[in-house]
């Protein structure tokens, strides 16, 4: 088994000299409320590491080209699957894979990672391999049904000091069948950076039905219940996506193709400088926040915990910007548990939902009557929230077409961005001193209509916070090699749009602006 990572002394020396000394110290607590130091404006030379990453050769050998999903299951691929022993690591770090074959199978292994690579979508870092692949148990249901696999590994890895911040793909070949599926993990670093791109994926693991309908979501009465008592483990591997579209590679990737790597592509594509960090990196080590001039939350990033919640708004108060290219983004919280050998930060469980009480959102899922209802408005750090109906659909609407974020693109108010906004966005936007709508509409689904705004807030020290107000936000940037659109849910996304690129790229340039 992996053994848990641990500080190096030139890392708590680090730690020590920008956060001070104190917040090291075993019992030390300065505060409930993390109050992480202001780093200031970043005089450093922009790095080139994403542009040099990206001029390397690329290849589609990623993409996999034979898949298949059990009948009885609806999500599973049991030929071939696994999952890691980490949901992030950094250079040094050992992770190890864990796979299992039904039948037995010799299976291989190649690692590669996401990213623009002239528009190949990947790099290929490795391949390992020849593995003799068996058939590992199916975990008991525990209590709160929860399913730990707790599986042999295939290998231990130990990630390279070269290997660049990024979503990592290992693509699991049969040798037998042929069939393929990923196991999926991220690489971060500690430098200083332009921009932190936030996976979601405490948002994956809750969506997660492998085996078969024990997610976050499913009891014994409801295949989609939104109340307490469920766990999930990161133990697992990710079945099929189960909501909106037919997505192929989403077996043991997530929900990195559906909502994320569009971002994450087209960024890179123009060599932003961007590392990337798990939702567990904003749990477990919220002064890493700080590193950043912004924090991008992207697609369907709908689970957070007090702690996450409390260090993006300290970072705010800090000093970063944030930009929520997100929808549904804070709505359920959450309760993290470590596994059953003892690494932190394994299990997720559901124990209330942010914000006030919605009578429309709410009477969507019943079960949410039972939850306590004494989280924070997620409102007051987004700029908008989670309202009913929650779902639909809707075009992304101009409503101050004079303002710096619409500059050149041609927009006049209410010209729209066909479909952009969905599957879930934010409306009922915060009272927050300076907040400003700068699009706003009405959605549509068969869960009947609602309105979604599209804001911006000023920092307390001269840093911003944008609310783009859908999951779709990607699909308006890059069409990855792969990537499946989504349905129409009220409305349907077009796919890259030049506006969209010229408002992101106004927003984005904005913000190294007010970080130096």
């Amino acid at each position: 088994m992996t053994r848990p990572t641990k500080k190096t002394r030139r890392e708590v020396l680090n730690a020590m000299a920008n956060f001070g000394a104190a917040a090291l110290l075993p019992g030390v607590v300065s505060s409930p409320l993390p109050a992480f130091a202001d780093q200031g404006k970043f005089s450093r030379k922009r790095s080139q590491l994403i542009r040099r990453e990206n001029k390397k050769p690329g290849t589609r050998e990623w993409i996999l080209t034979k898949t298949a999903i059990t009948p009885d299951t609806k999500y599973r691929c049991p030929f071939i699957e696994g999952y890691a022993s980490h949901t992030s690591v950094s250079a040094g770090d050992i992770i190890s894979f864990h796979v299992s074959c039904n039948p037995h199978s010799k299976f291989v292994i190649d690692l590669y990672r996401s990213g623009y690579y002239s528009g190949d979508g990947a790099r290929k870092i490795a391949h390992l391999g020849t593995f003799a692949g068996k058939t590992q148990d199916d975990p008991e249901i525990g209590k709160n049904r929860l399913r730990e696999c707790q599986w042999a590994p295939c290998l231990e890895l130990t990630i390279e000091d070269d290997w660049v911040s990024g979503v990592y793909l290992a693509k699991l070949t049969s040798l037998e069948t042929g069939m393929q599926s990923y196991i999926t993990f991220i690489v971060k670093d500690d430098r200083k950076v332009d921009f932190l791109f936030q996976c979601s994926d405490t948002t994956w693991s809750a969506y997660n039905r492998w085996p078969s309908q024990y997610s976050l979501y499913d009891n014994e009465e409801s295949v989609w219940y939104w109340g307490a008592g469920v766990d999930v483990s990161f133990d697992r591997p990710y079945g099929k996506y189960c909501q909106i579209f037919d997505a192929p590679l989403t077996t043991g990737s997530g929900e990195w193709f559906c909502w994320e790597l569009p971002i994450a592509y087209w960024m890179e594509s123009l060599g932003y400088d961007v590392s990337y960090c798990s939702n567990i990196d904003t749990h477990a080590h919220g002064e890493d926040l700080m590193r950043a001039g912004t924090l991008i939350s992207v697609g369907h990033d709908e689970y957070y915990s007090m702690e996450m919640f409390d260090n993006v708004r300290a970072a705010i108060r800090g000093g970063i910007n944030v930009a929520f290219l997100s929808g549904n983004t804070c709505c359920g919280l959450l309760e993290m548990k470590s596994s059953s050998d003892g690494r932190p930060n394994r299990i997720i469980s559901r124990v209330d939902r942010f914000g006030p009480r919605d009578k429309i959102g709410d009477n969507l899922f019943h079960s949410m009557e039972t939850l306590p209802r004494t989280a924070p408005n997620e409102a007051n750090i987004i700029g908008a929230r989670s309202t009913g109906p929650v779902v639909g659909g809707a075009d992304y609407i101009c409503h101050q077409p004079d303002h710096w974020l619409f500059a050149g693109s041609g927009m006049k108010k209410g010209d729209s961005i066909p479909g952009l906004v969905g599957w879930e966005w934010h409306g009922d936007p915060a009272e927050i001193p300076g907040l400003e709508i700068v699009a706003t509409g009405t959605t549509n689904s068969g869960a009947g209509s609602g309105t979604y705004t599209s804001t911006l807030y000023p920092g307390p020290k001269d840093n911003l916070v944008f609310n783009a107000s859908t999951c779709w936000w990607g699909d308006g940037l890059s069409e990855p090699p792969g990537y499946v659109r989504p349905a129409a849910h009220g409305a349907s996304p077009l796919g890259p749009d030049r506006r969209v690129q010229v408002i992101t790229t106004n927003l984005l340039n904005h913000f190294k602006s007010l970080r130096g």
